[in-house]
């Protein structure tokens, strides 16, 4: 019997019931374990910070931290960051994100960089960010045609994330003092 064959497959419904924190991509469940340390929080504390300041004056898009986004009855994940700029139908996120970031860990790093690239390329999530608060460096891509290109490497310059209704200036110097 083939590796494959022998894979279970896990949908929303019982995602909801689990104990414990996970993800779920494509029927697969992933551990969200240990959770993420003090370094982790203060650069998602940080992020978050900037775009919950800027939306002071932007009533169309509000940030997230730490919740789930159901893109399918398969697939459940909970990015550290996120940016929805469309009006939320009732209490859960069920359409892509306009923004994600990601704090990105050893324990986390090829989840974040290939899992979730691939997944929130293909879900339309106009922009992904990946954080490394241990080299004090964001990657920044941004969705063109389909395909994320990168917009930068950035350590402690700014960045301009154009979104549909306004434009946030982010100051990564912010996220790693």
């Amino acid at each position: 019997m083939s590796a494959v064959a022998t894979l279970e497959y896990y949908t929303l419904d019982d995602y909801r019931h689990w104990k414990g924190d996970w993800e779920l991509i494509h029927g697969v469940p992933l551990a969200m374990s240990p959770s993420p340390g003090v370094e982790h929080q203060r650069v998602a504390r940080r992020f978050q910070r900037q775009f919950d300041e800027a939306f002071d004056q932007c009533p169309q898009c509000e940030v997230f931290y730490d919740i789930d986004v159901e893109f399918s009855a398969d697939t459940v994940t909970r990015p550290d960051v996120l940016v929805v700029c469309n009006p939320l139908d009732g209490d859960r996120i069920t359409r892509a994100p306009t923004l994600i970031a990601e704090v990105v860990s050893p324990n986390t790093a090829r989840r974040d960089e290939q899992s979730k690239f691939q997944l929130y390329r293909d879900e339309g999530v106009s922009y992904y960010l990946l954080l490394y608060p241990k080299q004090a460096k964001a990657k920044v891509y941004r969705l063109v045609d389909g395909d994320y290109r990168k917009v930068g490497d950035f350590h402690r310059e700014r960045c301009s994330i154009e979104l549909p209704e306004c434009e946030v200036d982010v100051d990564f110097a912010r996220l790693w003092t």
